[in-house]
């Protein structure tokens, strides 16, 4: 198995983990493909995706799977006027990671991380290993110790009308 970053990282700290290596699908990049390669509870798998400020500093967002970021939330919570994704193409050079393959551990530029609240709803959560085709099973509370990670509620709420 190859060492990235995130992993690198959590073992020279001796946080608890477990790298878990699944069969890369290029077409099949998003959060509900890897639960279901992986055959766990799209609740437990977040994505992190990376914004830029209005002064185009990094901002990351976990957020289970299956959710949509609300950008007005999350903009509230980090105290910026202006939210909005960081390209794709901008990706590898902010990051040092490619799509499907982004964890919030390791990045190389400073940054804030921020985690929906329902990842404490679960024992363990499973997020990049910072290349496609690994995730890694941790605890969420220590991973929130370890990054400093603000918990609110970032993503849409859900309107179900009958």
């Amino acid at each position: 198995m190859k060492k990235t970053n995130a992993i690198r990282e959590l073992e020279i700290r001796k946080i608890e983990h477990i790298v878990r290596e699944y069969k890369v699908d290029e077409e099949h990049l998003d959060a509900v493909s890897v639960a279901l390669k992986t055959n766990e509870d799209i609740t437990r798998v977040f994505k992190t995706l990376v914004l830029l400020n209005e002064k185009r500093e990094m901002v990351v967002a976990c957020i289970p799977g299956m959710e949509k970021l609300d950008l007005k939330k999350l903009a509230k919570l980090s105290k910026h006027k202006k939210l909005e994704m960081l390209p794709m193409k901008e990706l590898f050079s902010m990051t040092g990671y490619v799509r499907g393959g982004c964890s919030p551990i390791g990045i190389k530029k400073k940054h804030t991380v921020f985690i929906h609240k329902s990842a404490l709803d679960n024992k363990t959560i499973l997020i990049s290993g910072g290349l496609r085709g690994l995730q890694i099973e941790i605890n969420p509370q220590k991973l929130i110790d370890y990054l400093k990670m603000v918990v609110g509620d970032i993503i849409e709420d859900v309107n179900i009308e009958f």
